[in-house]
């Protein structure tokens, strides 16, 4: 028989396929998962991220942004940013809103986002009301965000009150242009005019506020080159600036993160898919071992065979790639319908054709470098050992068809390192499951030597289990796989689970502060504790001054100057609160050097984190330059503070000497440990004597931040449960990969007279006794990986609940046994006198 082409191959792999694909269907539903999850999460994380982008001068409000705190521009600085284009003004702080006429079921105030505009405002987009067109706003009305509303029962006409002013409001927002690259806020948004917000007096010297200067440049205008110009004429007056490329950095940082983790996440789903791959050949050839002994005997080559399966199992793989690309474009647009309000922006319809493309990529490798070696061994394997295929030794893989497996993995690392953004952060991935694979490799090897060098137990049931840990066919390494990645995944996610659950209430100490009360003027610190005693006598303070700053320099280095950021240096990313104090600060311990003496007088002094200073190698003697109010200020590390970031007080990274910032206009913060039943009599009290103080609640912040925690545990269920998916795919197939090697005992032991329930007993000894070697494994490798994600991947505390965890280990490998015991229950159906003939 001469050797046959690509086309008489087909003709032949198509016939067969025609007639049924049972063996395929693994390997159909694996490589769709793992497709699936990959093609969903990059096409959202591009549609978002895309969005994003191509919206910047949109969600900026302009071509190019500078802001500055508790200042406004100068005339000479106002004229420099006119000179590049349209100019529009901004300023926004948080204030306390009041209903001018109480309302019964209203609260008597709610904490917001207070925003004056110019009449050039927006520059960009456009204010959208619920009711009419926006126009620039007379100095006595008011725009008010739905939220507000609602909770103070608002309707169009009512007064609304902001520090000493009293305002109509005369509509309600429904889409403000530029709230994304506003970023993060503690409550609802209203708008009035510039001159409307100098009317509530909130905009007194020390007053913690941010002006906003939006540019329109030129259509020709590059913002790269007018931000470094007006960088190098105004270099030390404490500016931050934006363009319209980065317009929201911190939500395209968060959700390129995310994305990336979660692919990730689907890739490692994608890699123990394969596993279940590779299960499924080896089923559907061990069905096809009498049809491939038979086309050796009528003289195909073992060239012919690989390529009438590779054809078939190239031809199911490429069908499970395109239903997997198909889902990941269509399931984002289901995804945005239903959490559209929870996204910075929503995204437009529309295909995003590189992430798909990159699924597939990884699809195809995936499938090729898993589907080969079966493949390979049979057609290798000669007729004869074709026929004994039940009881034959299955020979090793020949070492040449080790190099397309290789370089397809290759590939695949290749493309993963490629397309990261963080390529350190997926090697350590990609390394992490590829150790975890090898170790659970190992070890099945291991219980098989280990099962074959035991004694033999008397019990035959369990004389019986061990022996099918190593007899020839035992699918033992791909079934301690299955299991150990099932139980490892089930810890893994429960360990996170319970650390972001327990992140809040790690985070509020055993007595929290009731209230965070800011803008308390800097000469009324002694109105402002009688006025709270009088209504709480049993009240707790700890104030603070306050004031916002910017690290320009440290030792010889100036941070604009950087290319890069130190890898930790988050505190030089734009201003930060500083402080001063006459003693050690609550919630710090000095941990080197020396606190100033009271009193001190002499040059600048100042007390750094000491995680700080370790990142900027900075220690005592050293020189620190912070600009604050446009003024750049060095001073001299006298000490370094261990700081109780979980504390719910004010913690700072910078506390300076009194005489260094003492005469610098700023306002006081304050906290304030109170019955939670003065909390509303408080309030009002300090509402009615400090108009500009915001009041902002602890349980209101917890509610916002437990939101988000919320949601970033369920997006990483969601994706990990694809990968626990895979893991119960590679369990089935390990199980079905052995099942005709299972029928052929089970109906030797029936003969025999053994019953189903004794031959079920001996399958679920064998799954126990695996789970019961992998659970402590499972345990320690689960750990590992959701202290990785908790401490490494998002910085938070890791403080699992073992009982939960332990608990879910405990239901995973009750679940994971069942399935296996579930899996072998069509074995015991087999009827002896049909399974006879066929052997």
């Amino acid at each position: 028989m001469p050797a046959l082409g690509w086309q008489a191959s087909w003709r032949i792999a198509r016939r067969d396929l025609l007639s049924g694909f049972r063996g395929l269907r693994l390997l159909l539903v694996c490589l769709f998962l793992g497709v699936s999850t990959l093609a969903t999460i990059g096409s959202l994380t591009s549609s978002i991220t895309d969005e994003l982008a191509a919206r910047g001068r949109i969600l900026l409000g302009g071509d190019v942004e500078i802001s500055m705190t508790q200042r406004q521009a100068t005339k000479d600085e106002h004229a420099a940013l006119t000179a590049q284009g349209e100019v529009s003004d901004t300023i926004r702080l948080r204030a306390m809103a009041r209903r001018a006429e109480p309302i019964t079921g209203a609260p008597d105030a709610v904490l917001t986002e207070l925003k004056g505009v110019d009449a050039r405002y927006p520059l960009y987009g456009e204010l959208k009301l619920s009711e009419g067109n926006y126009r620039h706003l007379p100095v006595d009305e008011v725009l008010v965000d739905r939220a507000l509303a609602e909770r103070l029962l608002l309707r169009r006409g009512d007064a609304l009150r902001y520090g000493d002013a009293s305002f109509r409001v005369a509509g309600f927002i429904a889409e403000e242009p530029d709230r994304v690259g506003e970023g993060f806020t503690l409550g609802p948004v209203a708008i009035v005019s510039l001159e409307g917000m100098e009317r509530t007096g909130l905009l007194r010297p020390g007053a913690l506020y941010e002006t906003k200067y939006r540019i329109r440049l030129a259509p020709d205008a590059d913002p790269e080159a007018v931000v470094e110009g007006l960088k190098s004429r105004f270099g030390e007056a404490g500016w931050e600036y934006k363009d319209r490329s980065r317009a929201a950095p911190g939500a395209v940082r968060f959700f390129e993160r995310m994305g990336q983790f979660l692919s990730l996440i689907g890739l490692a789903a994608l890699v123990i898919a394969g596993i279940g791959v590779s299960n499924g050949v080896a089923s559907y050839l061990t069905l096809k071992r009498n049809s491939i002994a038979t086309l050796k005997i009528v003289g195909a080559t073992s060239a012919d065979i690989a390529r009438i399966y590779l054809l078939q199992i190239g031809a199911v793989a490429l069908l499970a790639v395109m239903a997997g690309v198909a889902v990941g474009a269509v399931l984002p647009l289901v995804l945005v319908a239903l959490v559209r309000e929870l996204l910075p922006v929503a995204p437009g319809l529309g295909l995003h054709p590189i992430p798909l493309a990159t699924s597939a990529a990884y699809g195809l490798l995936i499938a090729l470098a898993f589907a080969l070696p079966p493949l390979a061994r049979a057609r290798s394997q000669p007729v004869a050992a074709q026929f004994r295929g039940g009881v034959e030794v299955l020979p090793h893989m020949p070492p040449r068809d080790w190099l397309p497996v290789a370089g397809a993995a290759v590939l695949v690392i290749a493309l993963a390192l490629a397309t990261a953004r963080e390529p350190l952060f997926a090697a350590a991935v990609l390394g992490a499951v590829a150790a975890v694979l090898l170790v659970l490799l190992a070890i099945g090897a291991g219980v098989k030597a280990l099962a074959a060098r035991l004694p033999r137990p008397r019990r035959p049931l369990l004389r019986l289990a061990m022996a099918n840990l190593h007899r020839p066919g035992a699918q033992t390494s791909a079934l301690v796989i299955a299991l150990g990645l099932a139980l490892t995944l089930f810890v893994t996610l429960a360990a996170i689970q319970t650390s972001l659950n327990a992140e809040i209430t790690r985070a509020v100490p055993a007595r929290a502060p009731n209230q965070f009360v800011l803008d308390i003027p800097s000469d009324q610190r002694e109105r402002f504790v009688a006025l709270v005693r009088e209504q709480a006598p049993e009240a707790e303070f700890n104030i603070v001054p306050s004031l916002r700053g910017t690290i320009a320099a440290y030792g010889e280095q100036r941070v604009a100057e950087l290319e890069q950021l130190p890898e930790g240096a988050w505190f030089l990313r734009g201003e930060r609160g500083v402080t001063y104090a006459e003693t050690l600060p609550q919630g710090s311990e000095l941990v080197d050097g020396e606190w100033w003496p009271e009193g001190y007088e002499g040059p600048p002094l100042v007390s750094l984190d000491r995680e700080a200073a370790e990142t900027l190698d900075l220690g005592v003697g050293d020189t620190l330059t912070v600009s604050v109010l446009g003024r750049e200020i060095e001073a001299r590390i006298a000490s370094l503070r261990q700081v109780n970031w979980d504390s719910m007080g004010f913690n700072y990274v910078l506390v300076f000497s009194p005489n260094a910032l003492q005469g610098a206009p700023h306002s006081l913060t304050s906290t304030i440990e109170i019955d939670p039943s003065h909390e509303g009599a408080v309030s009002r009290a300090l509402l009615a004597a400090f108009p500009s103080a915001s009041i902002i609640a602890v349980s209101e912040v917890l509610g916002q931040v437990r939101t988000i925690l919320d949601q970033m545990a369920t997006a990483i269920l969601l994706s990990a449960s694809v990968a626990i998916l895979a893991g119960i795919a590679v369990l089935v197939g390990a199980i079905a990969a052995s099942r005709q090697v299972r029928t052929y005992d089970s109906v030797i032991l029936k003969t025999l007279g053994a019953t189903r329930g004794q031959i079920l007993g001996a399958q679920a000894l064998e799954y126990g006794i695996l789970a019961a070697v992998l659970c402590m494994l499972a345990l320690g490798l689960g750990v590992l990986a959701g202290w990785y994600v908790i401490v490494g991947v998002f910085e938070f505390g890791w403080a699992p609940e073992w009982p939960v965890v332990l608990a879910t280990l405990a239901g995973g490998a009750i679940l994971t046994l069942g399935i296996g015991v579930l899996g072998s229950l069509p074995v015991l159906g087999v009827r002896v006198a049909s399974a006879l003939r066929k052997l």
